[in-house]
């Protein structure tokens, strides 16, 4: 793990709003690679939303699970993932931004192909998901803490993480008739759940 090898400077720098714009610099080469590598068009847009749907998976689960795998197995990487939940949460909004920007874009390339790709339901839930990302990443800083209140704070971000979560399952398990790998993610999403559970359970004794 690169925080447990750096020195301290370098451990400083893979921080906070740092960590966010790394992971965002990052994120939009590996999304302009994508689009180009697939030959620009709409299939570049659609290379582009593959990779930003996984990208934002995986962001999405280190900040779910971090404070439950700093519970079940202390150690200074999983330390390191309590500490930086926050800038891990944001960069998971920084992707699914891009995700965003993405499906517009092949909305207006061709609207045809993206009704051939999806549904009014799938749409709205999914306009549902982004306002509550939306509002998660809003109120993510000791400033919206503060106005808030810990307990109005804390049902926002508890609740907004599990409709995400359930969004996640949603979106991935729909389409495990058409490929047995999205069972992956699938089974990625309830092991974060277990790891949760079991992390509330070991706090209770």
């Amino acid at each position: 793990m690169i925080p447990l090898a750096l020195p301290s400077p370098s451990r400083a720098a893979l921080r906070g709003w740092r960590l966010v714009v790394l992971f965002t610099l990052a994120l939009l080469v590996a999304s302009a690679l994508a689009f180009l590598a697939s030959g620009g068009g709409t299939d570049g847009l659609r290379a582009m939303i593959r990779l930003t749907a996984r990208t934002s998976l995986v962001f999405f689960l280190l900040s779910f699970i971090a404070s439950s795998l700093a519970r079940l197995a202390p150690s200074p990487a999983t330390r390191w993932l309590l500490a930086n939940r926050r800038p891990l949460g944001l960069s998971f909004a920084a992707s699914h931004a891009i995700h965003l920007g993405a499906i517009i874009a092949l909305v207006r390339a061709d609207p045809a192909l993206f009704w051939q790709l999806s549904t009014m339901g799938s749409a709205i839930s999914g306009s549902t998901t982004y306002a509550v990302i939306l509002v998660m990443a809003a109120t993510s800083s000791d400033t919206a803490l503060r106005w808030l209140g810990p307990a109005v704070w804390r049902h926002i971000h508890l609740w907004g993480a599990w409709y995400v979560w359930l969004s996640f399952v949603f979106t991935n398990g729909k389409r495990v008739p058409m490929s047995v790998w999205y069972l992956v993610p699938v089974a990625l999403l309830l092991a974060a759940v277990a790891a949760r559970l079991a992390a509330r359970l070991r706090s209770r004794r």
